[in-house]
């Protein structure tokens, strides 16, 4: 075998050996990424490669991003929460230390006031109770249980859904209907707290007015079911629409402010999403995807 037959024998076979260890780091380099992708999907930020190469610094630097967006949204959500649940307890505890202060204020030596001492204590009894709810009302937030998952039928949910606000919806004027976009369509979900969620949401179009209110399901790109719920009623404020998840937060008269905070935590217990996707004269809409 002449030299040159030998070189090109070399290089053929280093040339070979190059091609099976990038094809194997490929492999290696893929497997890397789903692993990544699947923790970045769950929340689960606690991981890092080596930095032996540029592509593990390369991850490496993603992960640091997610994480960082992370804590920024965390601190965000926190420092709404504290600045609702501050003006809540402001607005109930202020009355009674000013009402206690006035009443201890006009009393003489003899215990004698000019105020309505009943009427005084009795204002604050409503507003202690009131103080009580509003803390009764954070338990709930803050303690809701694990799902208990099991197969459920989407149309069976729905109609059973639709026919617990059939009597409300009736009262108001309105038509709730459902209408899937493909039949047999089934979700793996806690039925009480999944029915919960668009009890919810039907509850909260029927109040804003609402006539119409259609139910659409389907399949995604993805494999998961997502379903919409569309109503003709008055339109969330513009100003309102990135809040209406915060707990406490409400546009309502009267309400708590935490079903759709409560609806979001059940989703994110199941892993999957609730989001306002439109919200105008024509009609507001919000989808949930289940994975």
């Amino acid at each position: 075998m002449q030299l040159y037959q030998i070189i090109l024998l070399v290089l053929a076979v280093a040339a070979l050996a190059a091609l099976i260890a990038a094809a194997v780091i490929r492999r290696k380099d893929i497997r890397k990424v789903a692993y990544m992708m699947d923790a970045l999907e769950d929340g689960e930020l606690n991981f890092r490669f080596k930095e032996s190469s540029r592509f593990n610094r390369t991850l490496n630097r993603i992960r640091t991003i997610f994480e960082m967006q992370r804590q920024q949204h965390e601190q965000d959500s926190w420092t709404k929460l504290i600045r609702v649940l501050t003006h809540e307890i402001m607005n109930t505890v202020s009355p009674i230390a000013s009402l206690s202060d006035a009443m201890a204020k006009s009393m003489d030596e003899q215990g004698h006031s000019e105020l309505d001492i009943k009427a005084g204590l009795e204002t604050i009894s409503d507003s202690s109770n009131n103080l009580i709810g509003f803390v009764q009302t954070y338990r709930q937030l803050s303690g809701v249980a694990k799902p208990v998952r099991k197969a459920l039928d989407l149309k069976e949910l729905m109609d059973s859904v639709i026919a617990l606000n059939s009597e409300f919806a009736a009262s108001c004027g309105a038509v709730c209907k459902y209408r899937p976009e493909a039949d047999d369509l089934m979700i793996y979900a806690d039925e009480g707290q999944i029915s919960q969620i668009f009890i919810n949401l039907i509850k909260n179009a029927l109040q804003a007015g609402a006539k119409n209110i259609v139910i659409g399901a389907g399949m995604g790109p993805d494999d998961e079911v997502i379903v919409r719920v569309a109503n003709d009623g008055e339109p969330i404020p513009a100003s309102a629409q990135e809040q209406i998840f915060i707990p406490f937060y409400t546009t309502k008269k009267e309400g708590s402010g935490i079903g759709l905070s409560i609806s979001r935590q059940i989703m994110r217990n199941h892993n999957g999403t609730i989001e306002l996707t439109r919200s105008d004269a024509e009609r507001t809409v919000f989808e949930l995807r289940f994975r």
